[in-house]
């Protein structure tokens, strides 16, 4: 089990079991944002926080909306917005402990341009 939070402990976030690896996205909201991906869906992924603690949003295809905390700005996750897979999504697991993220392998993900995994 993996936990991590925001910076202000509003918003925590819970991986159960790991995922099998991370993915950095070169897209042009992921690269702005510097996050680091644990996809999963909601069987294995949690999110704990107040009504209203995140702030969301949805862009260009508007299939998945980003959720950032509303105290301190860090983005905690994102969800799938679209009907065939409402149970898709990923935690930003640099809020994670490095020491519980640092032996998983990091694949990039070309988001701006093939949307194929370039390693």
């Amino acid at each position: 089990m993996v936990k991590g939070s925001c910076h202000c402990g509003a918003v925590k976030t819970t991986y159960n079991g790991e995922p099998k690896a991370l993915v950095r996205c070169n897209c042009s909201i992921c690269s702005r944002l510097g996050v680091l991906w644990g996809h999963g869906t909601d069987a294995v992924i949690s999110i704990t926080a107040t009504k209203n603690a995140t702030i969301s949003y949805v862009w260009g295809d508007k299939d998945i909306a980003f959720h950032s905390c509303k105290t301190c700005g860090c983005t905690t996750h994102w969800r799938s917005t679209r009907d065939e897979s409402p149970n898709r999504m990923a935690l930003n697991m640099l809020l994670v402990p490095a020491q519980d993220r640092a032996h998983l392998p990091v694949r990039d993900f070309d988001g701006a341009d093939s949307w194929a995994f370039l390693n």
